[in-house]
C-alpha cells in the first residue's frame, strides 16, 4: 500500500472511532474492509469526493429499543431491543435478528455492515441490516420466549416490511421464535406478506432455507477446494458450532465424503476421532433442535467421543476448518494450532469468526482462507429466494432452490477470484469478496445522488 493510501487508511479509521467510541467489533469490521477497498477508491478520486465509505460505514438509521415482558413467575424483565438499517442502495434493507446475552450495538453495526457487503455478493437486490436483543432465550420456556418475541415485535413492526426491511432468523433465534414474531406482526398490521424470511414451509418458507448456509458454505469451499485440484473426499473436517449452520455444513460435509470429528457450543467442544454418520448427525439434531441439550452429552451417548469443556476444537489436526459459532473464536494462537496441524483451508460459515491477527497466519501461510461476508451468504441469498416466492406466491421444489443456491455460491467465488487474484496465482478471498461488494453498493449509491 503506498504512502497516500494508507494515509487515507489512517484518518479514516482514525475519525470512524472517533465517532464510534467503546465499539472494537464494529471498528474491526469497517478496518478489514476499508484496507482492502481503499487502493481502489483512491485510483479513483470521485468515490472520495463523494464520500462514498465514509458514507457506508454510517448507518442510515439505528432503532434501539424497551422489550418488557413477564416471565412465568409474573415478574417483570426488560431487555433492549436494535434494528441496525445499514444500507438500502441496492435494494430494502435484509439481515437477521439475534437474541443473546452478548448483543450490543457495536455487534449489531458490524454485523450490518458486514451485510451489507454479503447481500451484494449474491448478486440478489437486498440491502443490509441486522436486529436483535440482548435477551438469552436458553433455559427459557416456550411461553416467556413468545411474550418476549411480542413484545419485541410490537415495537420493530414500525420499522419493517416487505418493501423496507425483511428481518431473518439469526444466533437465538430459529423456527419456534420467527413463527412468534411473524405472528404478532401479523396480528398488528393485519397483513400476511414476506416480511420476514425463514419462515415454516406451511406459512410463507422456502424449501432449504434451514439448510441454505451450511450447505452454501460447502458448496463455497468446493469451488475454493477445486482451485487447487482437491475435494473434501476423505478429508479431516473441524466443524465449530452445533447450532443451525453448523449441524447443515457438519451434514453436507460428511456427504460430500469428508469426515467430521467436531463440533461445539459455549461450554466446550466434542471430538469424534471416528467422524460423525447418519445416526451421530439425527442425534445432535434432536439434541440441539427438540431437546435444546448441550453439546457434552453427545460424549455421553457415543463412547468414541471425548468432551473438552471451557476449549475450542482447533487444536485437533485437521486438513479443513469450518468456524460456524460466533465472532472471535478463532485467535492467533487458535490459527497457529490450525496451521501446525495441517490445515490448508479455512472458509467461514459464522460472522467474522477470526480475528486480525489470525487472518494474517491464514493469509502468511497461503491458507485457502474465505470471509464469512463470502462463504456464508448462502443463507441470505436463499432468504432472498423466499422473499421472491412470497411476492409470486407460490413455492419452489428443493431442486429449484438448491440449484439457484448453488449458482449463487458459484457466482460469489467467481467475484472473489476476479478482485483477489494476486499476482503469484494465491487467491486473496477477503481482498476480492471486500473489492467485489463495495464496487456493486458504490456504484448504485453514486447512481443515486447525494441520499
Amino acid at each position: 500500500m503506498d504512502k497516500f493510501t494508507q494515509k487515507y487508511v489512517d484518518g479514516f479509521m482514525s475519525d470512524l472511532i472517533a465517532r464510534n467510541p467503546g465499539e472494537p467489533e464494529f471498528h474491526q469490521a469497517v478496518r478489514e474492509v476499508v484496507e482492502n477497498v481503499a487502493p481502489y477508491i483512491t485510483a479513483y478520486p470521485h468515490l472520495m469526493d463523494l464520500k462514498i465509505m465514509e458514507r457506508i460505514a454510517e448507518p442510515e438509521r439505528v432503532i434501539m429499543f424497551r422489550v418488557p415482558w413477564m416471565d412465568d413467575r409474573g415478574v417483570v424483565q426488560i431487555n433492549r431491543g436494535y434494528r441496525v438499517q445499514m444500507n438500502s442502495a441496492i435494494g430494502p434493507y435484509k439481515g437477521g435478528i439475534r437474541f443473546h446475552a452478548s448483543v450490543n450495538l457495536s455487534i449489531m453495526k458490524f454485523l450490518a455492515f458486514e451485510q451489507t457487503f454479503k447481500n451484494a455478493l449474491t448478486t440478489l437486490p437486498m440491502g443490509g441490516a441486522k436486529g436483535g436483543s440482548d435477551f438469552n432465550p436458553r433455559g427459557k420456556s416456550d411461553a416467556e420466549v413468545m411474550r418476549f418475541c411480542q413484545s419485541f415485535m410490537t415495537e420493530l413492526q414500525r420499522h419493517i416490511g416487505q418493501d423496507t426491511d425483511v428481518p431473518a432468523g439469526d444466533i437465538g433465534v430459529g423456527g419456534r421464535e420467527i413463527g412468534y414474531l411473524f405472528g404478532q406482526y401479523k396480528r398488528l398490521r393485519d397483513e400476511f406478506t414476506g416480511t420476514l424470511t425463514g419462515k415454516g414451509l406451511a406459512w410463507g418458507g422456502s424449501l432449504l432455507r434451514p439448510e441454505a448456509t451450511g450447505y452454501g458454505l460447502c458448496y463455497f469451499a468446493e469451488q475454493m477446494l477445486a482451485t487447487r485440484g482437491e475435494s473434501f473426499k476423505d478429508k479431516t473436517v473441524l466443524v465449530s458450532g452445533a447450532g443451525n449452520v453448523a449441524q447443515y455444513a457438519a451434514k453436507k460435509a460428511v456427504s460430500l465424503g469428508a469426515k467430521v470429528v467436531t463440533m461445539s457450543d459455549s461450554d466446550g467442544f466434542i471430538h469424534d476421532p471416528e467422524g460423525l454418520n447418519e445416526e451421530k448427525l439425527a442425534y445432535i439434531f434432536e439434541l440441539k433442535n427438540i431437546r435444546r441439550g448441550r453439546i457434552s452429552e453427545y460424549a455421553s451417548r457415543f463412547p468414541s467421543a471425548k468432551y473438552y469443556p471451557g476449549e475450542r476444537p482447533w487444536r485437533i489436526p485437521c486438513d479443513i476448518a469450518l468456524p460456524c459459532a460466533t465472532q472471535n473464536e478463532i485467535e492467533k494462537a487458535d490459527a497457529e494450532k490450525l496451521v501446525a496441524g495441517g490445515c490448508f483451508c479455512v472458509a467461514e460459515g459464522a460472522n467474522m469468526p477470526s480475528t486480525p491477527e489470525a487472518i494474517a497466519i491464514f493469509l502468511g501461510n497461503k491458507l485457502l482462507y474465505s470471509p464469512g461476508k463470502a462463504s456464508n451468504a448462502g443463507g441470505v441469498a436463499t432468504s432472498g429466494l423466499e422473499m421472491s416466492q412470497n411476492s409470486m406466491r407460490r413455492k419452489w421444489t428443493a431442486e429449484e432452490v438448491d440449484e439457484q443456491l448453488r449458482r449463487i455460491m458459484s457466482d460469489i467465488h467467481a467475484a472473489c477470484l476476479k478482485y483477489g487474484t494476486c499476482e503469484d496465482g494465491y487467491v486473496n478471498y477477503v481482498k476480492g469478496a471486500n473489492i467485489a461488494g463495495f464496487i456493486k453498493v458504490a456504484g448504485a449509491m453514486v447512481d443515486q445522488g447525494l441520499v
